[in-house]
């Protein structure tokens, strides 16, 4: 759902670039404590090149935007929020600096929806079942399969709030709503099969790289491998 240039009025673009200023420097902050041995700079590196590359994968939705699968999930459960948040924002900025995608004066709004909007809306879908579902690795998978249903229209609601009150095309905005919600419903459908499968291959094979998975001591789901 990349915005180009010029598609929203100056001072919602300078509104969101703030924002996601903001968001990069708190992510900043906090990413450390998200990293281990094992969930080092080089898993970030591998897991921000599988979302650039999932996300190269654009087709024309309507209103003048492009839909993708976005991998605000997947990161979220391997690495934790901050650092999802950071992984995002420099896929975002390379793909606006090197590609042209999305541009480079709505780069703040495309980290707003993308990079702390989707990060945001994937986390609490998240932690949410997380505190309710078994402890057990299948869960994990499940949890993450909602995250990535859950984050993607997320981010097409916020981008139609945008639109509705700072676009410079005239369109329709029930219209940009049915579009932009009813794809990007779709696309969640699936980045949520992606997003659990590629997390329970995860966890099956190094579970201690899933930031998301971290068993209770002594409880049921430290017992229960799957």
């Amino acid at each position: 759902m990349h915005v180009p240039d010029g598609f929203l009025v100056d001072h919602i673009s300078l509104a969101t670039g703030v924002v996601a200023a903001a968001g990069v420097v708190i992510a900043a902050r906090h990413a450390a404590r998200e990293l281990t041995v094992e969930r080092s700079p080089a898993v970030v590196a591998v897991t921000g090149a599988a979302i650039f590359a999932g996300q190269l994968m654009n087709f024309p939705v309507g209103a003048g935007t492009s839909g993708h699968l976005i991998g605000a999930a997947l990161a979220v459960t391997l690495l934790g929020p901050a650092t999802a948040c950071l992984v995002l924002s420099a896929v975002l900025l390379v793909q606006a600096l090197v590609f042209a995608d999305g541009g480079v004066t709505a780069l703040g709004t495309n980290i707003t929806l993308m990079g702390i909007v989707a990060v945001l809306a994937a986390w609490g879908a998240f932690a949410g079942l997380k505190r309710v579902l078994p402890d057990t690795r299948r869960h994990v998978a499940l949890a993450s399969a909602v995250a990535g249903l859950v984050s993607v229209p997320a981010a097409a609601l916020a981008f139609v709030g945008l639109f509705a009150v700072g676009a410079h095309a005239h369109v329709d905005v029930g219209a940009v709503f049915r579009e932009m919600f009813g794809w990007h419903l779709l696309i969640g459908v699936g980045e949520a099969v992606i997003t659990g499968g590629a997390v329970a291959a995860v966890l099956a094979a190094r579970p201690e790289l899933v930031r998301g998975y971290v068993p209770r001591r002594g409880g049921a789901g430290s017992a229960v491998a799957a």
